[in-house]
């Protein structure tokens, strides 16, 4: 059996405003045509299929295109659920999608036959056991209580995930064995974090104030392991069969000197036989320039010079009309001043010298260690700039703790704040009660922003819907008058 090993598509993201839709239908053709090519029998996301739990309605439309499409091409597609999916929007579509050969895997069930089924090829007579472990929320498998340390929840969090993965992979051992047949090969997944991954500025933080990182040790002997997550493509612990495949397309500007790739897992006689990694061709130009105002128009030119020679001669290999157009694409730059000196007029000199070049700036920002430079009077950062952690930490730094009680209402405000960071970001998949005191909308940079409705705007709304109301009643009875004057008449 041939598997292909993908994660982390993300539809619907805004990138600095701009859409990924392009670059997003590109790949999910380009996957059908390798699905093809390759003769592969099944496709596997290991999560974060979406960029949201409330994806834009074209991104779902896209999603559902793809699995008709691939249906027609005898292919089955295994779904996972990740951080940023919503188990219930997910799970609306999963008996529908499981009649065009999908199978949907949204969270973490009591039910063995939800995560750990055979899972048979459509065009020959290979069978392969999947363990299919979507990403784990706390909630689902673990039981807080009253008066743990933070310590004591990393512990309980990191044994119920083990454990977890233990009592899934005893019984896909059964079924690879069972029914007197050779033994099949055994596929698991995941979504999370694994000691020593090498992550990105676009991964979210998961597990908040709990678990930072899954030991690699704690993975069941499965003959490969699929996980996502993680947006670099790479090994774990060295390991050929645990891998990320990273995501299809760079989500960060510093991803883009990542190759993307897709995994090829080929089995035969029970076991993993071999493993290929598929390159992903990049389908939206995009670099990073960093220098400093004496060198900002050279650098700029000899970045874009490089990029786009580089994008010229990796698509007229190919010969393809469309990749060939491709390197006329204006190029997304992300530009990084490092100087400690203020500019009012910086993103206006930034604008004139790219005015005639093939770019389009979506970025402007000074390095970490020229924001540390410049004195605190003269700091002006850009929220983009910003992670919400950050945002906090200086909200913090400008009280004074110094008593005793001004210490614990410290340790009491970061231990709060670690709560609400872990709500606000399931806050997608909670009922849509929840929506009427806090909304979130978490966007490409995980940052997510909060909107809490004051007592006054409350005032003013319940006011407006008593009005509106009144109004909808007289409206009612002049229409009953009406009508029995009409009648009588």
């Amino acid at each position: 059996m041939r598997i292909i090993h993908t994660s982390d598509w993300h539809l619907g993201q805004h990138f600095y405003g701009k859409s990924r839709a392009n670059e997003h239908q590109q790949f999910l053709d380009w996957l059908i045509e390798q699905s093809q090519q390759q003769d592969i029998d099944a496709i596997i996301v290991a999560g974060d299929i979406f960029d949201t739990g409330t994806p834009p309605s074209y991104a779902r439309e896209m999603y559902f295109d793809f699995i008709a499409k691939l249906n027609k091409t005898n292919c089955q597609l295994v779904v996972l659920a990740g951080n940023h999916d919503s188990v219930a929007m997910l799970s609306e579509s999963k008996q529908l999608v499981s009649q065009l050969s999908t199978r949907v895997i949204s969270a973490a069930s009591n039910n063995l036959a939800e995560q750990v089924f055979v899972l048979d090829s459509l065009k020959t007579a290979q069978q392969a056991v999947i363990c299919a472990i979507p990403f784990i929320r706390p909630r689902d498998i673990v039981k807080s209580y009253s008066g743990q340390s933070a310590k004591e929840k990393q512990q309980s969090l990191q044994q119920a995930i083990s454990a977890h993965y233990k009592t899934l992979f005893a019984h896909a051992q059964e079924l690879s064995q069972g029914n007197d047949n050779p033994r099949l090969p055994i596929i698991a997944t995941g979504h999370l974090t694994t000691v020593g991954a090498s992550t990105s500025e676009s991964v979210r933080d998961i597990y908040i104030g709990t678990l930072e990182a899954f030991p690699a040790s704690e993975f069941p002997d499965a003959d490969y392991i699929a996980l996502g997550h993680i947006h670099r493509p790479q090994k774990v612990t060295k390991s050929e069969h645990i891998r990320y495949s990273g995501s299809p397309i760079a989500l960060s500007f510093d991803e883009v000197k990542t190759q993307k790739n897709i995994v090829i897992a080929d089995f035969k006689h029970g076991e993993l036989s071999e493993i290929e990694l598929c390159n992903v061709p990049c389908f939206q130009p995009m670099t990073m320039v960093k220098t400093n105002l004496e060198n900002l128009a050279q650098d700029i030119t000899t970045v874009v010079s490089e990029q786009s020679k580089a994008t010229v001669s990796a698509e007229t290999e190919s010969l393809e009309t469309e990749t060939v157009e491709k390197a006329q694409e204006k190029i997304w730059l992300d530009i990084e001043i490092e100087s400690a000196e203020y500019l009012q007029d910086l993103t206006a000199r930034i604008e004139q010298l790219t005015q005639t070049l093939p770019v389009e700036v979506l970025l402007v920002r000074r390095s970490k260690k020229a924001r540390a430079k410049m004195p605190a009077s003269e700091k002006k950062i850009t929220l983009s700039e910003l992670s919400v952690q950050d945002v906090f930490d200086a909200r913090i730094a400008l009280e004074d703790w110094q008593s005793e009680e001004q210490l614990a209402r410290k340790s009491r405000l970061n231990t709060l704040y670690s709560n609400i960071a872990e709500q606000v970001q399931l806050a997608p998949e909670q009922s849509s009660n929840a929506e009427d005191v806090v909304k979130t909308k978490p966007d490409a940079e995980s940052k997510t922003k909060v909107e809490v409705k004051t007592e006054s705007e409350a005032k003013i709304e319940s006011e407006a819907k008593i009005e509106s109301e009144a109004k909808t009643e007289s409206e009612a009875k002049i229409e009953s008058e009406v009508k029995n004057k009409a009648e009588q008449e």
